[in-house]
């Protein structure tokens, strides 16, 4: 087993360690990067950034990280907008 690497413990980054600003931005970078040469597909849970090359990729299912690795869950690069399932508040406009 590689040291610091395991199931799903620990896929929030320590922001007390890391460069959010960017961080956050290298991920949206992959992510779109992603829809350029993939289109839209299924949602993807987030992308995981290797902090060592500033490069990552979009994953699908939960992931275990490498030690310089670093996930980034989708809703904190703003990838998914909570929608209502009731089709008379969209009518409406509004959102709840």
């Amino acid at each position: 087993m590689i040291a610091g690497a395991g199931g799903n413990a620990g896929l929030t980054p320590r922001w007390d360690r890391v460069d959010s600003r960017r961080l956050i931005a290298v991920a949206r970078r992959v992510y779109f990067k992603h829809l350029t040469t993939n289109g839209y597909q299924l949602d993807p849970c987030g992308v995981v950034i290797n902090g060592e090359h500033d490069d990552g990729r979009v994953v699908f299912e939960m992931p275990t990280l490498l030690p310089e690795e670093q996930f980034i869950s989708a809703e904190l690069i703003g990838l998914r907008v909570k929608r209502t399932r009731n089709p008379r508040d969209r009518q409406r406009g509004g959102l709840s």
